[in-house]
């Protein structure tokens, strides 16, 4: 028991270095942008495109985008992935807190098997379970939000950066 509460410190690493000014500025830009993209055409489209995942998807795809987390491929299938198995899950299993865990659960296995892992997609089933949406929620808000966001991120890692974005399909 000793061992396991002496592993609760840590291993004493420095913290990871300190962001220039730029990058945080082109980070925050990014996220300015891409949100209120999503949300600007929510308003034009009289549509619900808005997740609040998508804020923490925005703090990959700026602020780190060579992670594989934050490329277009598991920016997409993770919140498509993720959503689709909240549903299942919901409209399968009711709206319990049991059929929850096993949503968030089989939505990181399968994000993992699919090598398309997206971390704040793995909030979408929980998402789904406080609003117990309809199936259309994968059309909108999640792929058309996603694609919006992706779209985004294709410009403006482009334009705003020496690197290619993405690193892979």
């Amino acid at each position: 028991m000793l061992k396991f509460l002496g592993k609760l410190k840590g291993d004493g690493a420095a913290l990871p270095p300190l962001a220039s000014a730029r990058q945080i500025a082109l980070a925050w830009l990014g996220g300015f942008l891409a949100i209120s993209s999503i949300a600007l055409s929510a308003d034009l489209l009289s549509a619900s495109l808005l997740l609040g995942s998508f804020g923490a998807s925005c703090v990959l795809v700026f602020g780190f985008p060579d992670l594989p987390f934050s490329q277009p491929r598991n920016v997409l299938l993770g919140h498509l992935l993720s959503s689709l198995v909240g549903l299942l899950c919901l409209h399968l299993l009711g709206p319990g807190v049991w059929s929850l865990a096993i949503a968030v659960g089989s939505a990181i296995a399968l994000m993992m098997l699919t090598r398309s892992v997206h971390p704040p997609a793995g909030s979408n089933p929980v998402i789904i379970f406080l609003t117990q949406p309809g199936w259309s929620f994968l059309l909108f808000p999640t792929l058309s939000g996603a694609l919006i966001l992706v779209l985004v991120a294709l410009l403006y890692n482009n334009a705003t950066r020496a690197g290619r974005y993405p690193k892979y399909w």
